[in-house]
């Protein structure tokens, strides 16, 4: 979810690893079948250690073995919840893949996105993955709607790029094709977005032109706002480019939505991280550095049709 007006070398394997391997060898020599509970915690912890990057993270998380991440889970492709219930998507490919490098799982834990960064500030998360744009605002932690600060801000590690686009009900364009010809119209947009600013952008532009304004009606999540378009009580939604275009594709066997116009304003997608929480983002960056390097980041993207987004490296704070 792109958001603010602004613009949303592998290690060796480790001695300890070895060491570890060999104690557990000995110990079972001496209690033969011995605690299982205890052979699958050394097991664990030797799949920990011997992951290319596990030393890299803070010994907390190594502890845990987890990494606890904020997500607004109605953003298909990006992250949904599959027929099953599972949580699915590129983040949590992506997320996976990244856990095997560090030695980690990624818990993903459902919010609403405008609750995200506020999660990171009260350790309610250790990182926000949402397809959450990178921009200045939110690394200073200015509210992009009045310029005040209003927090510490957080760090990203960016690993996609993505744009915005328009979409309406299919056949139902209303005469719509770029920005400008939405002054007169309804959006219904996902709040807090990169797309709700631009549309307070463009219903400004309207209302200066001295043409009706843009009438915006915002929601919590994504698919809300699709129901209020195909109900009619909204024109057009917007959204990022990969959303609007899977929806489109999948949505009523593709028979509901249809894009409009070209897709604006992209900007890089970054793994949120606290300020202070430096040795967890630099492990971060160098997970989705690994992954890129593998190969394995490109076959995540490959798989869910995404692949103009791909980048070729992981930067820290690239936004603008």
């Amino acid at each position: 979810m792109t958001a603010s007006s602004t613009r949303r070398t592998t290690a060796a394997y480790s001695r300890t690893a070895a060491v570890g391997a060999i104690a557990v060898a000995g110990a079972l020599l001496l209690t033969g079948c011995g605690d299982q509970t205890k052979d699958d915690e050394s097991s664990e912890s030797q799949s920990a250690n011997s992951a290319p990057l596990a030393d890299k993270l803070p010994q907390a998380i190594r502890d845990k073995g987890v990494i606890k991440v904020g997500s607004d889970i109605a953003y298909a492709p990006v992250e949904f919840k599959d027929d099953s219930g599972k949580t699915a998507g590129i983040d949590p490919d992506l997320a996976d893949a990244m856990g095997k490098q560090l030695g980690v799982k990624f818990e993903f834990q459902n919010a609403t996105f405008d609750t995200l960064i506020g999660g990171l500030a009260s350790k309610r998360y250790d990182i926000a993955m949402s397809a959450m744009t990178d921009t200045k605002d939110r690394q200073e932690g200015v509210d992009a709607d009045t310029g005040k600060k209003v927090g510490s801000g957080v760090d990203f590690v960016d690993y996609f790029t993505a744009g915005v686009s328009l979409y309406t009900n299919k056949g139902d364009d209303q005469g719509i094709k770029t920005w400008d010809d939405l002054c007169g119209k309804t959006m219904a947009v996902q709040r807090n977005t990169f797309s709700h600013d631009l549309a307070k952008d463009q219903a400004k532009k309207c209302t200066e032109a001295g043409e009706q304004t843009l009438k915006i009606e915002d929601f919590s999540t994504n698919p809300e706002a699709e129901t209020r378009m195909r109900s009619k009580g909204a024109d057009v939604v917007s959204a990022d480019f990969p959303i609007a275009a899977y929806s489109v594709r999948n949505s009523g066997a593709g028979k509901y939505f249809e894009i409009v116009g070209d897709q604006v304003e992209a900007g890089p997608y970054g793994i949120a991280v606290a300020k202070d929480n430096t040795q967890l983002r630099d492990a971060l960056q160098a997970a989705v550095q690994a992954i890129i390097d593998s190969g394995d980041y490109k076959k995540i993207i490959d798989k869910w049709g995404v692949a103009d987004g791909a980048v070729t490296e992981a930067k820290i704070n690239g936004g603008s």
